[in-house]
């Protein structure tokens, strides 16, 4: 009979490229995963990984049976789900992961309540950027996932994976109280054509907004400073080495060198949504988690 658990470390492995990506995703050890996978080539009677410089990739038997076995493990997701909702009950434990303004101004501020009122529940939280989250959850190493997508900057989603929209948030233009924008309500990208910026890194979701905010101006944004966290660039903009634009979810209170001016043409929003498997949308766990979530 072939090991689930294993199975699924099998297919974390493929989504991870390496046993230790797979090891980090799932929470256990390589030395774990390996064991687990060692385990199913014992059981099938056929090597399931090869190895490929410093990484491994699945043979052709591997690719088959993360591919017929993730159908199945798809299907006793979805009789589980159909059990606990004919039960009634909210139970379980469920891996959430979210983006870090989230996980401080909507999963932080609802989880507790959540839990007290369904102590059969469990939740086991990661902070990840989106698309890193989008995978996760497809590939069944966590199950629930939060997620934004600026504007038009598109997120795609699997076909097997639904999204709830729970909150729409916006972001403001931050810049050191004496900057000449201060005292101003509202400002476009062609007011700040000139900044320099303190952004979030090359390549995420908010740097792609940034730039794409300067669309028809003939310019692109100065990034003079890059920071991963938005309390960094708060710290930064009070020691007038920039400006910046964060989000209001999650947001730290304004120290008293920046102001916060509203932005528009375009108005910087974001929708907020949690994503799940569909195979998992007649859970009463993950129902409870979201409408928590979309009350926050």
């Amino acid at each position: 009979m072939i090991d689930l658990a294993a199975l699924t470390s099998l297919r974390a492995v493929d989504t991870h490229g390496s046993v230790a990506g797979a090891a980090d995703a799932l929470g256990f050890t390589p030395s774990a995963v390996s064991q687990q996978v060692k385990r199913l080539e014992k059981q099938t009677g056929v090597a399931l990984l090869e190895r490929v410089g410093r990484g491994v990739m699945l043979t052709a038997h591997g690719r088959r049976l993360v591919d017929d076995g993730s159908r199945l493990l798809t299907e006793l997701e979805r009789i589980e789900s159909g059990l606990q909702r004919d039960a009634g009950r909210v139970t379980g434990r469920l891996r959430v992961a979210a983006f870090s303004t989230a996980m401080r101004g909507l999963v932080a501020a609802s989880v507790r309540d959540l839990l007290d009122r369904h102590p059969e529940l469990s939740l086991t939280l990661t902070e990840r950027e989106p698309w890193d989250t989008v995978d996760l959850v497809a590939a069944g190493q966590q199950d629930l996932g939060i997620v934004h997508q600026w504007g038009d900057v598109p997120l795609h989603l699997p076909d097997h994976l639904v999204s709830v929209t729970i909150a729409r948030d916006v972001a403001d233009v931050i810049v050191p109280r004496d900057h000449r924008l201060a005292g101003r309500t509202r400002v476009s990208p062609r007011d700040l054509v000139d900044e320099a910026w303190v952004a979030t890194p090359e390549g995420s979701i908010c740097r792609q907004w940034l730039r794409r905010m300067y669309d028809g101006t003939g310019r692109a944004p100065r990034i003079a400073h890059v920071a991963m966290e938005f309390d960094s660039h708060l710290a930064l903009v009070g020691a007038g080495l920039g400006i910046a634009l964060v989000p209001r979810l999650g947001r730290s209170a304004l120290p008293d060198d920046v102001v916060a001016v509203a932005a528009h043409r375009p108005v910087p929003s974001r929708e907020i949504t949690v994503v799940h498997r569909a195979s998992m949308a007649e859970s009463p766990a993950v129902r409870a988690v979201v409408d928590a979530l979309g009350a926050t």
